[in-house]
């Protein structure tokens, strides 16, 4: 199935790009969740605003990046939340979390969207997340989760 994609996508594009993908993955996966599009002779039009808006939001340059993956790595970035005795979490921490951590901790403006978890934070204690910031760039960000 052809889609064109609204948001990036890891493996697979980035915003305004027309891909092929298998069905099933397209129909439950990408269409539901407002990550694509269907494709459509009507949809070429869309796919120039969407690479218009991608131009505004993106990084421009590598180097612009690696200023960016310098800064988000130099930030302390402590997260307070809910825990119970044990050390788990009522809940798990959020990309969104992560990205508004990072702003309240002094560091740049990063889209949720940009930050990659291995596997769900769950426990307290630190933690490595990746943030993408260009397809060549990716900061390495330690962040502590402490008890609220």
């Amino acid at each position: 199935m052809k889609i064109i994609l609204t948001h990036e996508v890891t493996g697979l594009g980035a915003a305004g790009d027309v891909v092929d993908v298998k069905d099933g993955y397209a129909r439950n996966y990408l269409v539901p969740r407002g990550f694509a599009i269907r494709w459509t002779k009507g949809g070429e039009k869309d796919v120039a605003q969407i690479r218009r808006a991608r131009k505004i939001h993106e990084i421009a340059t590598i180097e612009q990046a690696n200023e960016i993956k310098v800064k988000l790595e130099a930030v302390k970035v402590r997260l307070a939340v809910r825990s119970g005795d044990a050390g788990r979490l009522f809940g798990s921490v959020t990309p969104a979390d992560i990205a508004s951590a990072i702003k309240s901790a002094g560091g740049p403006d990063v889209d949720k969207r940009r930050v990659e978890l291995g596997s769900p934070i769950k426990t307290l204690g630190g933690h490595q997340v990746s943030v993408r910031l260009h397809p060549e760039v990716a900061a390495k960000l330690g962040i502590e989760v402490v008890a609220a």
